[in-house]
């Protein structure tokens, strides 16, 4: 019986040793990871749970775009916020980024024309190494020349007769912008300068006589109106005036008609 009860005391102690070296064990990967993240696993798959506003929080703006600076080709716009401004500002700049319009720009100006030369301009927006530019002169009925001009200004000498260029602004291959321009022969430049000038001194003929008739009009208007005044504020001398006069008038002719009857008789 005390070998009995001694080694029935002495059972549990297989079992104490196990929970003891139970912590010193390693853990499985799956089971340590979730041991790890239990805190912040179980509350993001807990339902209706939502992050907080915060600094990695994403906030839904509202933005506005301006006005694009080219209506053709490429140019920039602002990006605006039209909430949550610093302040009391309704909008504020966000950004500058580019805008793009239609490729084709039409006809344009040289940005300086003389009798001898003229330069034109492509169409491009800084950093001007950005892009390629591919000069063309353009021939009725013929496959355009491309000209080694490659920079994004090209001046032009003016020749026995009208030449028309164009400029094609590429990025990665693609036409962005295209500008066309006419360089006139001198002789036509010539003509267009005189018929310039006639058309100034012509306007500065008419202008003159305008000037003239509008001075000469207000001149006889404000005569008039003094007149009148002088009318209103006299007219009680003026009345009286007339009427000596009209007396006179009527005497003069009673004297003439006695004149007439004596020299009838």
């Amino acid at each position: 019986m005390a070998l009995r009860a001694g080694g029935a005391a002495g059972r549990p102690a297989p079992l104490l040793l196990l929970l003891l070296l139970l912590p010193l064990l390693p853990l499985p990967a799956s089971l340590a990871a979730g041991a790890a993240n239990g805190g912040s696993a179980e509350a993001a798959e807990a339902p209706g749970w939502r992050a907080e506003p915060g600094l990695n929080a994403t906030v839904s703006t509202e933005v506005e775009f301006g006005v694009c600076t080219v209506t053709c080709g490429i140019g920039i716009r602002e990006v605006l916020l039209t909430s949550g401004c610093p302040g009391t500002e309704a909008k504020c700049i966000v950004r500058v980024e580019e805008c793009r319009g239609p490729v084709d720009c039409g006809w344009g100006t040289p940005i300086s024309e003389g009798l001898a030369c003229a330069k034109m301009p492509c169409i491009y927006i800084p950093p001007e190494n950005r892009f390629k530019y591919v000069w063309k002169m353009l021939i009725l009925n013929k496959t355009a020349h491309i000209l080694p001009n490659d920079s994004a200004i090209m001046e032009v000498c003016r020749d026995t007769h009208s030449v028309t260029f164009q400029c094609e602004t590429q990025e990665n291959g693609n036409i962005i912008a295209s500008v066309k321009y006419t360089v006139y022969a001198k002789t036509e430049m010539q003509t267009k300068k005189s018929r310039r000038t006639e058309t100034g001194q012509s306007r500065t003929t008419t202008d003159a006589i305008l000037v003239f008739c509008l001075a000469t009009g207000i001149i006889v208007t404000v005569g008039v109106i003094f007149a009148m005044i002088f009318m209103i504020l006299h007219w009680a001398a003026i009345k009286a005036i007339w009427k000596s006069k009209s007396r006179q008038d009527n005497q003069d002719k009673k004297l003439v008609n006695k004149r007439s009857l004596c020299n009838m008789e």
